[in-house]
């Protein structure tokens, strides 16, 4: 049975009350989860298990077999037994980042129109996008450009759309190595700004903040040759 995605009715639910399907150490499966498990170059979610005597610090969300979400125990925790209730709960600070940086990656897209995305991955103190782009703006004018969008706050939604509705608008899929995952026939369309003249649109299955005012300070650190035409920007939160 596929563990049911509570984050992904509320991004920023804490904690979640939840039942044990089975736990090993190789992870502990959860009826349902708050946890994001790792995917799309956005680390897997870290926190603990807390149940009546006991409690399980996780080091990462993974996914498992059969759309369920693995909660790996660190080394030498203690497991709950299957059937019992737990509270699953999110180191969220760690998470929060990783909103934040998520949330910028769209913006930087945003500012780069036309050039396909060849790689991303996002980690507690940076993230990074790599362009098919043989002449990138500078990081200067990227940083400036960052600010406004953040500065706007604009508004952030989501929707669901079905495999056809994306077969008839593939310029929406931005990502050259990775694409969003198809057959359970529908797939989920992240907006930034209005609906009518949105900043950024396309399919993401990752975590991001209500508006881009949320996001603060973020700068591009630097920007790098990674090939004849695949230039890596690495974005930062500035300040932190």
């Amino acid at each position: 049975m596929p563990t049911e995605l509570a984050y992904r009715d509320d991004a920023y639910a804490r904690q979640v009350t939840a039942h044990v399907v089975s736990a090993a150490p190789e992870g502990v499966v959860l009826d349902r989860t708050v946890f994001y498990a790792r995917a799309g170059g956005q680390p897997g979610d870290a926190g603990v298990l807390r149940w009546d005597g006991g409690e399980m610090a996780v080091g990462e969300a993974v996914k498992g077999p059969d759309d369920t979400v693995l909660h790996v125990p660190v080394p030498g925790a203690a497991l709950p037994e299957p059937g019992a209730t737990v509270t699953a709960e999110l180191d969220w600070g760690r998470r929060h980042r990783f909103m934040r940086l998520h949330t910028a990656m769209h913006l930087l897209c945003s500012l780069i129109p036309g050039a396909g995305v060849t790689g991303g991955q996002i980690a507690v103190e940076k993230a990074r996008l790599d362009f098919d782009l043989p002449d990138p703006p500078t990081k200067e004018s990227l940083t400036e450009a960052l600010a406004a969008l953040v500065a706007a706050d604009h508004p952030i939604s989501e929707r669901w759309i079905s495999d056809a509705e994306l077969d008839a608008n593939p310029t929406l899929v931005r990502t050259l190595s990775v694409q969003p995952p198809r057959g359970s026939g529908r797939i989920r369309l992240v907006r930034i700004g209005d609906e009518a003249a949105p900043v950024d649109l396309q399919p993401c299955g990752g975590t991001h903040v209500r508006a881009t005012g949320e996001i603060g300070r973020v700068e591009v650190a630097k920007i790098e040759n990674k090939g004849k035409a695949n230039r890596r920007v690495t974005l930062v939160l500035a300040g932190e």
